[in-house]
């Protein structure tokens, strides 16, 4: 069950060395993912937790980077076939290295090749892994990849699925990890709602735009397959509302293609945001729209921050976390996915209705503050970890 107790700042006397596996890491392109390890980093510094981040890179110089989260180590990427960044010797050597400092490793799931780095070079260290998203799209490899994939699930200290919803529905969760180690804990980001902009920019990015005093949605991240955004340009032509697609990614050049194709008027490509810019958008937009097809989307980091800010979500049924964070009737409305008629029907209800928006922003916060903020984040974290560590 996810920890619903009451959550505290306080301080922890307690150090605690926890080193991260992905297989890429800012600054390399962003992803949901990567944010979701430096939010999980960063809330549990509050409790005494000092976290490394070892990952892969096709230009790993320099080697180490000192972020605000942790230090990010680096090693080649030699190949990545179908998104699996491999590395070589020096991945290897490095890995055991950091994993000497550790005392949980944390793992996050799905990334084959940190599972020959668990089998060459961990051997009595805590470990935990986040199963953040089935493999979806690339069959082959995940049926190529099953025997170590159920070695290394077996072996963990506790796995973590990010939502209730996730852990019911995924066939490998319950069929190869023990409940009595399954864990659920949200997925969270460290509040930065009220932090400043840059002078300047608030004008900036809202003339540009031009969504001066009007009302728009907001779709928000890296452009890709999954993000369901082929039918939110099919919806677009009957959503009363300027659309705003923000972000760059593979799907870009389609995207912009198809909207040429169908003479969408209302959509504005933003493009790649600053911190600044992003911020603005948040807090001006009447709603988030997120609507991704697929499970690849396993719980969507976006709609966390437009809880944050008080914004309510549209969001397609896709048997994920996102309609955990986005519950329907509350904070938004969860449409079937594919469907430009159910989608229309969502948008156009919160741009008509400024009251309604308003009220399901105020619980999207509220419900931030009790299961997605930093606080909760840190300390479901750093009680897992005590947990495994005291084993």
């Amino acid at each position: 069950m996810v920890n619903r107790k009451p959550i505290f700042r306080y301080l922890v006397d307690t150090d605690m060395n926890v080193l991260h596996l992905y297989r890429t890491y800012f600054p390399d392109p962003p992803g949901g993912t990567q944010e979701a390890i430096r939010q999980i980093c960063l809330a549990t510094s509050q409790f005494g937790v000092k976290a490394k981040v070892f990952t892969l890179s096709p230009q790993p110089k320099p080697k180490l980077i000192h972020a605000e989260e942790a230090e990010v180590f680096r090693s080649w990427s030699w190949a990545a076939p179908a998104s699996c960044d491999l590395g070589g010797v020096d991945s290897v050597v490095q890995f055991r290295t950091l994993s000497q400092w550790a005392d949980v490793i944390h793992f996050h799931f799905p990334w084959p090749f940190a599972d020959v780095l668990h089998v060459m070079g961990v051997c009595n260290k805590s470990t935990v892994m986040t199963y953040h998203s089935d493999i979806v799209k690339q069959k082959f490899l995940g049926y190529l990849y099953g025997p170590l994939m159920r070695h290394t699930l077996k072996k963990m200290g506790a796995v973590v699925a990010t939502s209730p919803m996730y852990a019911a529905s995924s066939r490998v969760l319950a069929q190869i990890v023990d409940s009595k180690k399954l864990r659920i804990i949200p997925l969270g980001i460290v509040d930065y709602a009220s932090d400043s902009i840059e002078e300047g920019a608030e004008d900036n990015i809202l003339d540009r735009l031009n969504l001066q005093n009007q009302p728009f949605l907001l779709s928000l991240g890296v452009l890709r397959y999954y993000k369901g955004l082929h039918t939110l340009l099919e919806a677009a032509s009957t959503i009363k509302g300027n659309i705003v697609i923000a972000g760059s990614g593979p799907e870009g050049l389609a995207l912009r293609a198809q909207a040429d194709r169908l003479g969408c008027k209302n959509i504005i490509f933003a493009g790649q945001l600053t911190k600044s810019q992003k911020i603005i958008l948040l807090r001006s937009c009447r709603a988030l729209v997120l609507p991704s097809h697929v499970r690849s989307e396993a719980f969507g980091m976006v709609l966390v921050e437009a809880s944050m800010f008080g914004k309510p979500m549209v969001c397609c049924e896709v048997g994920s976390g996102t309609s955990f964070v986005n519950s329907h009737g509350k904070t938004g409305f969860v449409v079937p996915p594919e469907s430009p008629q159910e989608l229309t029907k969502a948008c156009n209800t919160l741009i008509h209705d400024l009251a309604l928006a308003e009220r399901m922003g105020a619980a999207a916060r509220a419900r931030y503050e009790y299961l997605f903020s930093g606080e909760a984040l840190g300390l479901n974290y750093f009680n897992l970890y005590k947990e495994v560590s005291e084993r």
